[in-house]
């Protein structure tokens, strides 16, 4: 390919990404407004839920991520499975991604209290199940997190395709997995998480319905790190390293199955490969710089070669 073609592919590739983050904006933003007017909405959706539970003979509680369409039972422990305990070496020959990831980690500048809980450094995400951005970030977030811990209880969701007003969402029906139900577990940090939003669009609010709310302290964190009209998914490193949209296009996801997804993950020269565990690399570098670099079989050499690069 010569130099002008090289040329004219990243400015189709930079101008794809940048119409992508301005629909997550545009997104985020009714988001917002909605969060910030729509307390009488909620409540009156919540009453409405549980009477139409209640007519039903269902439990409230037993909702995660409706219409998610995703493999249950075996083939969802064998897709999760596979998705948690990537090869290290893949991993390691996936490396930065090849270009594949165009959004780092970036160093919060000043002098911030760390994030922590129960004595460890805390990564924190803030996202929506709605948003193909999130869809695609929880992905890397799985693979790096489960290098250091275990996760129990993910559950399988996509991103939505319209909105409550009926606009088409971008890079509709990205498979992804939900942190609403989720634990985790680790010896080396914290993992905390706030899904706002549902991928059912409300006709009442233009957007989705109402998930998790974040707490005061969460939603501070947010607004001194991401802005007042900030992206997501938003992603708190123990107040150290930041990641505010999305690292990798979504449409490297796009008309695959979960099981596809977590297949290729094994596969260094995949395109989901270098996408996802790209992502997922650079994700491992923040959280060994938040770790002092353990435990080893986390933090390899390929992983350190990244730390600088944050």
């Amino acid at each position: 390919m010569g130099k002008a073609s090289r040329t004219k592919v990243e400015s189709t590739r930079r101008e794809k990404i940048a119409a992508q983050r301005a629909a997550e904006r545009r997104s985020e933003q009714r988001r917002r407004i909605f969060l910030a007017g729509g307390s009488v909405v909620v409540v009156l959706a919540v009453v409405l839920v549980f009477v139409i539970v209640k007519l039903n003979g269902g439990n409230p509680s037993a909702s995660s991520a409706q219409g998610s369409n995703g493999p249950t039972g075996s083939a969802l422990a064998s897709v999760v499975k596979t998705v948690t305990s990537v090869p290290a070496s893949a991993l390691d020959s996936v490396a930065d991604g090849g270009g594949a990831v165009t959004g780092k980690p970036t160093t919060i500048s000043g002098t911030n209290t760390p994030l922590t809980s129960g004595g460890k450094p805390e990564m924190f995400f803030m996202g929506a199940e709605y948003c193909p951005y999130c869809a695609a970030e929880r992905w890397g977030m799985i693979v790096a997190l489960s290098r250091f811990g275990t996760f129990q209880g993910l559950a399988t969701v996509h991103s939505a395709a319209r909105n409550g007003a009926g606009e088409a969402e971008p890079d509709p029906n990205t498979p992804s997995f939900t942190f609403l139900h989720a634990s985790y577990s680790s010896p080396y940090l914290a993992f905390s998480s706030v899904e706002v939003q549902t991928n059912i669009p409300d006709a009442s609010n233009g957007t989705y319905t109402t998930l998790q709310t974040p707490t005061a302290a969460q939603q501070a964190l947010v607004t001194k790190y991401d802005g007042p009209n900030g992206s997501i998914p938003f992603i708190d490193f123990g107040n150290k390293y930041v990641i505010s949209g999305v690292s990798y296009d979504p449409g490297v996801l796009a008309g695959l199955s979960w099981a596809t997804i977590a297949n290729d993950l094994s596969n260094p020269n995949s395109a989901v490969a270098k996408a996802v565990d790209g992502t997922a690399n650079y994700i491992t570098a923040a959280i060994c710089k938040m770790t002092n670099n353990t435990p080893a079989s986390a933090c390899t050499t390929t992983v350190q070669s990244l730390e600088s690069q944050i």
